[in-house]
């Protein structure tokens, strides 16, 4: 890929990589208290980058002139706060001594920064929903907009998440700082799960104009990546959290074609499959395989794991079984489904639609779909019918376009 040589090719991708790095790295040294105000920073820090780069060039080192711009940036924040609260000036002053603030931001303290910021989120005093919000403006760098289309609502509902989500934090005090071990270990399982659902929306987006969104699931890769690098959230769950989530990007790109149409996994070239990522995958399922822990990561990856295993005829019952023991730990529709369609290669397709029928899921596109599926080869109307069900209940054009392309197929 080529360097960007214009500030308008470089900023946009630079604001991606490094605004949710930048705030992370900042309200470490604020306090959640001043959360706004470190999105505030890192925002005219940007902001300044797109007036001063078109004028005096690229810098050598962007990143580090956008650090350097906005540690300043904090400097003058405090100071100008001196002026109107002197009688804590002498405190304040002290903050500005250079410990307070690195003088080397390096990756080390942004990664350290970002895991803090993490944790911070995920607390418990705000709602699953809350945290899914938070993490997306904060730690991924996106707009309400974006956030409401990556969750399927609208911006104000958005909105009064993340206030309720800020409110919360800053009305308990909460500090960036080491967290006990008792106090990561309560919280990790749900840090995971955040981590967790940003890969999800990214592999399943069901935005308008988007059916996968690599930047999500590559994002969480990065975050479940930084758990690994401490010796407390290193654990057999978050490496089989990351095994899974290489082996779903394995075939990221076979997943949609070159027109931007969702290709299913039948129909999938086997070729485009990334063989460095299911490498990948099986490095951390050994890391995760290390003790007799069992997590709902570790049958997920397991599941994962024998999607991209071409040419074994025994590799559905395996499949199956993983399946059977995952909606023991976990029941959800899409499981359910996910079962159903394994036990149809198992046992064939007329058994397949006998399992299917008895979810009974008709509020579901998805229930239609897979019995539209089924039923391809056995009874083309009922499978018109079915996939017609599912066009009416599918909630987003690019799954409505999925549906109408099998029902002209088979017409």
């Amino acid at each position: 890929m080529e360097k960007p040589t214009s500030t308008a090719e470089l900023i946009p991708g630079l604001f991606r990589d490094l605004y949710a790095k930048m705030t992370a790295v900042l309200c470490r040294h604020f306090g959640l208290s001043d959360i706004q105000l470190a999105e505030d920073i890192s925002s005219d820090t940007f902001l300044k980058a797109s007036e001063v780069w078109p004028v005096t060039g690229i810098p050598p080192n962007p990143q580090a002139w956008l650090y350097t711009v906005a540690k300043n940036k904090v400097k003058d924040y405090i100071k100008h706060k001196a002026v109107f609260e002197l009688k804590v000036k002498d405190n304040i002053l002290k903050e500005l001594n250079e410990k307070t603030l690195p003088d080397d931001i390096d990756q080390r303290t942004i990664s350290d920064s970002q895991l803090a910021m993490l944790f911070a989120i995920c607390d418990p005093i705000i709602p699953i929903a809350g945290q899914i919000s938070l993490a997306l403006q904060i730690l991924c760098g996106f707009s309400i907009l974006e956030v409401a289309q990556a969750l399927l609502t609208n911006k104000e509902t958005i909105k009064k998440r993340i206030f309720r989500a800020k409110t919360a934090l800053r009305d308990s005090k909460f500090e960036l700082k080491e967290l006990s071990d008792s106090q990561i270990s309560a919280r990790l399982a749900t840090v995971l799960k955040t981590i967790y659902l940003l890969f999800n929306e990214g592999y399943y987006a069901q935005h308008e104009n988007h059916i996968i969104r690599k930047e999500l699931c590559m994002e969480a890769i990065r975050l479940a990546l930084l758990l690994t690098a401490h010796e407390t959230t290193n654990l057999p769950q978050t490496n089989a959290l990351i095994a899974l989530m290489c082996y779903q990007s394995s075939r990221l790109d076979a997943r949609m074609d070159k027109n931007g149409t969702i290709v299913l996994f039948e129909q999938q070239d086997v070729q485009q499959w990334n063989s460095d990522m299911i490498d990948q995958g099986n490095f951390y399922m050994v890391q995760a395989t290390d003790t007799q822990e069992t997590s709902k990561y570790h049958i997920e990856a397991a599941i994962a794991y024998w999607h991209t295993v071409v040419d074994n005829q025994s590799k559905w019952e395996y499949i199956l079984k993983f399946y059977n023991q995952l909606i023991l730990i976990e029941y959800s529709p899409v499981t359910a489904l996910n079962r159903a369609f394994a036990y149809a290669k198992v046992y064939g397709t007329e058994a397949g639609i006998e399992e299917t029928k008895k979810l009974n899921l008709i509020k579901m596109s998805h229930y239609f779909g897979l019995l539209g599926y089924l039923y391809r080869d056995l009874d083309q109307a009922e499978a018109i019918d079915n996939y017609t069900k599912a066009l009416n209940l599918a909630s987003s054009l690019t799954e409505q376009d999925v549906y109408q392309k099998q029902i002209l197929a088979l017409q």
